[in-house]
């Protein structure tokens, strides 16, 4: 029977809290506090808040831990370094891609959502979880896919108050299939482009909605 580590647990919970903005930037999180609060010693938070803090969601300094703070620099320079790994990533994935699978893709981002589709909380934005998967795996590139894995959980954050617009959403779907079109045609520099797009309307519709 496979059992879940106590300091994984934390890991996740605090994570997804301070995803979902329960735990809203600048909170303190103190190792007692924390401990009592989800159930567990000090030791499983303590190892949390370490990996929370190499992903950037957390700040330290000394032995005090916040939710890290989220300026509209921080989201700037957020996304500035996503286009960086994201366009690369896309460059590459059109060059070893698995044209299967991304044809599989490129059929249902056509298709769109079926009637009465309700869109998940966490996971608002048409197969795009699918889509990140895809391309990390055509990419082929354990340096890069780590990066990115890095960066996500605060692209989460960032996004969090822009995805109930269901407008930007369906523009997102547009623009996620013709990153999926020129990856299928083998087009680097088509899919480069197309994502350097995406995330730039993306930056914009974030900014727009941000409560800061």
């Amino acid at each position: 029977m496979f059992l879940v580590r106590a300091s994984d647990a934390a890991y996740e919970q605090l994570r997804q809290e301070i995803i979902d903005w329960v735990l809203e930037p600048g909170t303190l999180l103190g190792e007692i506090e924390t401990a009592e609060r989800i159930g567990v010693s000090r030791t499983p938070i303590r190892e949390a808040l370490t990996r929370l803090t190499a992903e950037g969601l957390v700040a330290a300094s000394g032995r005090t831990s916040v939710v890290a703070p989220l300026s509209r620099k921080h989201v700037v320079e957020l996304f500035e370094l996503r286009e960086t790994l994201e366009t690369q990533a896309a460059r590459l994935a059109a060059r070893r891609r698995d044209p299967e699978r991304f044809g599989e893709l490129l059929a249902e981002f056509r298709r769109g959502p079926e009637e009465g589709h309700v869109l998940e909380e966490r996971r608002p934005y048409f197969l795009s979880s699918e889509l990140d998967s895809a391309i990390d795996e055509a990419a082929d590139n354990r340096y890069l896919r780590s990066a990115l894995e890095d960066i996500r959980g605060q692209i989460a954050r960032v996004r969090f108050h822009a995805r109930s617009n269901t407008e930007r959403l369906a523009r997102a779907t547009s623009e996620h299939t013709q990153i999926v079109e020129a990856i299928l045609q083998g087009d680097e520099v088509f899919a480069a482009q197309a994502t350097a797009v995406h995330l730039r309307n993306s930056l914009a519709h974030v900014l727009g909605s941000l409560p800061v």
